[in-house]
Protein backbone atom coordinates (compact mmCIF):
# COMPACT_ATOMS: atom_id res chain seq x y z
CA UNK A 1 0.00 0.00 0.00
CA UNK A 2 1.20 3.49 -0.84
CA UNK A 3 0.07 6.56 1.06
CA UNK A 4 0.89 10.03 -0.27
CA UNK A 5 0.53 12.82 2.29
CA UNK A 6 0.39 16.50 1.34
CA UNK A 7 1.44 18.38 4.46
CA UNK A 8 3.26 21.37 5.90
CA UNK A 9 5.61 21.41 8.88
CA UNK A 10 3.85 24.40 10.38
CA UNK A 11 0.43 22.70 10.31
CA UNK A 12 -0.60 21.19 13.67
CA UNK A 13 -3.29 19.02 12.11
CA UNK A 14 -0.73 17.57 9.67
CA UNK A 15 1.26 16.26 12.64
CA UNK A 16 -1.93 15.03 14.33
CA UNK A 17 -3.21 13.46 11.10
CA UNK A 18 0.08 11.67 10.45
CA UNK A 19 -0.02 10.29 14.00
CA UNK A 20 -3.60 9.09 13.52
CA UNK A 21 -2.56 7.34 10.31
CA UNK A 22 0.29 5.64 12.20
CA UNK A 23 -2.18 4.46 14.85
CA UNK A 24 -4.49 3.14 12.12
CA UNK A 25 -1.61 1.27 10.47
CA UNK A 26 -0.76 -0.33 13.82
CA UNK A 27 -4.41 -1.25 14.36
CA UNK A 28 -4.62 -2.95 10.96
CA UNK A 29 -1.21 -4.59 11.16
CA UNK A 30 -0.01 -2.70 8.08
CA UNK A 31 3.03 -0.94 9.52
CA UNK A 32 5.48 -3.06 7.49
CA UNK A 33 3.47 -3.14 4.27
CA UNK A 34 3.15 0.56 3.55
CA UNK A 35 5.14 3.14 1.62
CA UNK A 36 4.58 6.66 2.93
CA UNK A 37 5.54 9.65 0.80
CA UNK A 38 5.30 13.22 2.09
CA UNK A 39 4.56 15.91 -0.50
CA UNK A 40 5.41 19.54 0.22
CA UNK A 41 2.63 22.06 0.76
CA UNK A 42 3.33 25.54 2.17
CA UNK A 43 0.37 27.03 4.02
CA UNK A 44 2.11 30.41 3.95
CA UNK A 45 4.84 30.64 1.29
CA UNK A 46 5.45 34.26 2.35
CA UNK A 47 6.09 33.44 6.00
CA UNK A 48 9.17 35.05 7.52
CA UNK A 49 11.95 33.03 9.13
CA UNK A 50 11.56 34.89 12.42
CA UNK A 51 8.74 36.84 14.04
CA UNK A 52 8.67 39.25 16.95
CA UNK A 53 5.12 38.08 17.79
CA UNK A 54 4.32 34.68 19.30
CA UNK A 55 1.90 32.18 17.75
CA UNK A 56 -1.03 33.43 19.87
CA UNK A 57 -0.49 37.01 18.70
CA UNK A 58 -0.10 35.98 15.05
CA UNK A 59 -3.27 33.87 15.18
CA UNK A 60 -5.21 36.73 16.77
CA UNK A 61 -4.00 39.13 14.09
CA UNK A 62 -4.72 36.72 11.24
CA UNK A 63 -8.29 35.94 12.27
CA UNK A 64 -9.23 39.21 13.96
CA UNK A 65 -9.71 37.66 17.38
CA UNK A 66 -8.54 38.51 20.87
CA UNK A 67 -5.38 37.04 22.39
CA UNK A 68 -7.61 35.14 24.83
CA UNK A 69 -9.55 33.60 21.95
CA UNK A 70 -6.32 32.67 20.17
CA UNK A 71 -4.96 30.99 23.31
CA UNK A 72 -8.24 29.11 23.70
CA UNK A 73 -8.08 27.94 20.07
CA UNK A 74 -4.51 26.73 20.51
CA UNK A 75 -5.47 25.01 23.76
CA UNK A 76 -8.14 23.10 21.85
CA UNK A 77 -5.51 21.94 19.34
CA UNK A 78 -3.20 21.01 22.24
CA UNK A 79 -5.96 18.80 23.67
CA UNK A 80 -6.62 17.10 20.33
CA UNK A 81 -2.90 16.38 19.99
CA UNK A 82 -2.76 15.03 23.54
CA UNK A 83 -5.47 12.48 22.70
CA UNK A 84 -3.13 10.78 20.22
CA UNK A 85 -0.02 11.00 22.38
CA UNK A 86 1.52 14.22 21.04
CA UNK A 87 2.77 16.96 23.34
CA UNK A 88 2.38 20.41 21.77
CA UNK A 89 3.94 23.46 23.40
CA UNK A 90 2.42 26.56 21.82
CA UNK A 91 4.05 28.92 24.32
CA UNK A 92 7.53 27.93 23.05
CA UNK A 93 6.62 27.50 19.39
CA UNK A 94 8.58 29.66 16.92
CA UNK A 95 6.50 30.52 13.83
CA UNK A 96 8.68 30.42 10.73
CA UNK A 97 9.01 29.64 7.03
CA UNK A 98 9.00 25.93 6.12
CA UNK A 99 10.45 26.00 2.59
CA UNK A 100 13.96 24.86 3.55
CA UNK A 101 12.60 22.05 5.70
CA UNK A 102 10.64 20.87 2.65
CA UNK A 103 13.80 21.01 0.54
CA UNK A 104 15.68 18.86 3.03
CA UNK A 105 12.74 16.45 3.13
CA UNK A 106 13.44 15.64 -0.51
CA UNK A 107 17.03 14.75 0.38
CA UNK A 108 15.69 12.56 3.20
CA UNK A 109 13.34 10.90 0.73
CA UNK A 110 16.21 10.01 -1.61
CA UNK A 111 18.02 8.48 1.38
CA UNK A 112 14.98 6.50 2.54
CA UNK A 113 14.60 8.58 5.70
CA UNK A 114 11.74 10.91 4.84
CA UNK A 115 9.23 9.63 7.40
CA UNK A 116 11.75 9.76 10.25
CA UNK A 117 12.91 13.22 9.17
CA UNK A 118 9.35 14.57 8.87
CA UNK A 119 8.35 13.33 12.31
CA UNK A 120 11.56 14.71 13.84
CA UNK A 121 11.01 18.15 12.28
CA UNK A 122 7.41 18.27 13.50
CA UNK A 123 8.44 17.27 17.03
CA UNK A 124 11.18 19.90 16.96
CA UNK A 125 8.64 22.54 15.94
CA UNK A 126 5.56 21.70 17.99
CA UNK A 127 7.12 20.13 21.09
CA UNK A 128 10.70 21.36 21.43
CA UNK A 129 10.13 24.96 20.34
CA UNK A 130 12.97 25.02 17.79
CA UNK A 131 13.18 27.28 14.75
CA UNK A 132 12.88 24.82 11.87
CA UNK A 133 14.09 27.31 9.27
CA UNK A 134 17.45 27.62 11.03
CA UNK A 135 20.09 25.71 9.08
CA UNK A 136 21.88 24.53 12.23
CA UNK A 137 18.62 23.13 13.59
CA UNK A 138 17.71 21.39 10.33
CA UNK A 139 21.18 19.91 9.86
CA UNK A 140 21.14 18.63 13.44
CA UNK A 141 17.73 17.00 12.88
CA UNK A 142 19.08 15.39 9.71
CA UNK A 143 21.98 13.95 11.69
CA UNK A 144 19.65 12.64 14.40
CA UNK A 145 17.71 10.52 11.88
CA UNK A 146 20.82 9.09 10.27
CA UNK A 147 21.38 11.50 7.40
CA UNK A 148 24.76 13.00 6.54
CA UNK A 149 24.79 16.24 8.51
CA UNK A 150 27.53 17.84 6.39
CA UNK A 151 25.65 17.03 3.18
CA UNK A 152 22.42 18.33 4.70
CA UNK A 153 24.12 21.63 5.49
CA UNK A 154 25.54 21.82 1.96
CA UNK A 155 22.07 21.28 0.52
CA UNK A 156 20.55 23.97 2.74
CA UNK A 157 23.20 26.50 1.70
CA UNK A 158 22.52 25.79 -1.98
CA UNK A 159 19.36 25.86 -4.10
CA UNK A 160 19.13 22.06 -4.13
CA UNK A 161 15.62 20.58 -4.26
CA UNK A 162 13.92 23.96 -4.78
CA UNK A 163 12.56 22.66 -8.10
CA UNK A 164 11.19 19.53 -6.44
CA UNK A 165 9.33 21.52 -3.79
CA UNK A 166 7.80 23.79 -6.44
CA UNK A 167 6.76 20.71 -8.42
CA UNK A 168 5.06 19.33 -5.29
CA UNK A 169 3.13 22.57 -4.92
CA UNK A 170 2.14 22.58 -8.58
CA UNK A 171 0.99 18.99 -8.13
CA UNK A 172 -1.32 20.09 -5.31
CA UNK A 173 -2.80 22.87 -7.44
CA UNK A 174 -3.41 20.50 -10.36
CA UNK A 175 -5.30 18.17 -8.01
CA UNK A 176 -7.24 21.10 -6.48
CA UNK A 177 -5.80 20.35 -3.04
CA UNK A 178 -6.34 23.58 -1.14
CA UNK A 179 -5.78 22.41 2.43
CA UNK A 180 -3.68 19.95 4.37
CA UNK A 181 -3.27 17.30 5.56
CA UNK A 182 -4.48 15.42 2.51
CA UNK A 183 -3.97 11.66 2.26
CA UNK A 184 -4.15 9.60 -0.93
CA UNK A 185 -4.22 5.81 -0.60
CA UNK A 186 -2.97 3.81 -3.60
CA UNK A 187 -3.68 6.77 -5.85
CA UNK A 188 -7.45 6.47 -5.47
CA UNK A 189 -8.90 6.73 -1.95
CA UNK A 190 -8.55 10.22 -0.47
CA UNK A 191 -8.91 11.41 3.11
CA UNK A 192 -8.86 15.14 3.78
CA UNK A 193 -7.97 16.45 7.23
CA UNK A 194 -6.97 14.82 10.50
CA UNK A 195 -9.89 12.41 10.53
CA UNK A 196 -10.56 9.92 13.38
CA UNK A 197 -8.32 6.85 13.52
CA UNK A 198 -11.28 4.61 12.64
CA UNK A 199 -11.79 6.56 9.41
CA UNK A 200 -8.26 5.69 8.35
CA UNK A 201 -8.80 2.08 9.44
CA UNK A 202 -11.91 1.83 7.28
CA UNK A 203 -10.07 3.18 4.24
CA UNK A 204 -7.11 0.83 4.74
CA UNK A 205 -9.33 -2.21 5.21
CA UNK A 206 -11.37 -1.27 2.15
CA UNK A 207 -8.40 -1.20 -0.22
Amino acid sequence: MKVEIWSDYGCPFCYIGEKKLSLALEKTGMTEDVEIVFIAFELDPNAKKRYDENIHQLLAKKYGMSIEQAIAANTNVFNVAKEVGLDFNFDRLQPTNTFDAHRLSHYAKVQGKQKAFTEAVMKSYFTDGLNISDFDVLAAIAGEVGLDQVEARRILESSAYEKEVREDEANARSRHINGVPYFLFNGKEAVSGAQPVDTFVAVIEGL
